[in-house]
């Protein structure tokens, strides 16, 4: 993941800049504070409030690190609304062949911190994502899944 380069849009930057802020001060804060009181009850290895506290503060400091490293190796792109081929930052409805043109899923080609709510995500190095990527409204799209290979039409881009 360090070495990985993390496209996103400015508007996710200054989103993800502003959580790294509010964990790294009020929320380190925050934890402590409750570890702290969990301490004053008593025997530690019997405590679970005390290991539910640990337990926060770990999964609080791996996102802390997480959103450092992705600030750290990112580089900006443009989301382009009137994109007509399937690109970074860009949502792409496909129906999986056999499917009806109306049965389709939206896919977000991106990182998972921009995922616009109720769209999976397809990353751009994910199989489904990099086949998609280049192609237009009407092409079909093949890609190799685990269960073998899947054909997908774009029916929608946005």
């Amino acid at each position: 993941m360090a070495g990985e380069i993390h496209r996103i849009t400015k508007e996710t930057l200054d989103k993800l800049k502003a959580e790294y802020h509010h964990l790294t001060t009020v929320g380190r804060t925050e934890i402590a504070r409750v570890i702290e009181s969990a301490r004053m009850l008593g025997d530690l290895s019997e405590n679970g409030d005390y290991h539910a506290a640990k337990d926060s503060q770990g999964k609080m400091e791996s996102r802390i690190r997480q959103i450092d490293t992705v600030i750290r190796h990112h580089e900006i792109v443009e989301r382009d609304e009137n994109a007509d081929t399937a690109r970074h930052a860009t949502i792409v409805q496909v129906v999986y062949e056999g499917d009806a043109d109306d049965d389709f899923q939206e896919f977000f080609i991106g990182s998972i911190e921009e995922k616009p709510d109720e769209v999976l995500v397809a990353s751009p190095t994910s199989p489904l994502g990099a086949a998609l990527l280049g192609h237009s409204i009407g092409d079909l799209v093949e890609y190799e899944a685990p269960s073998g290979v899947l054909r997908v039409k774009i029916v929608g881009l946005r």
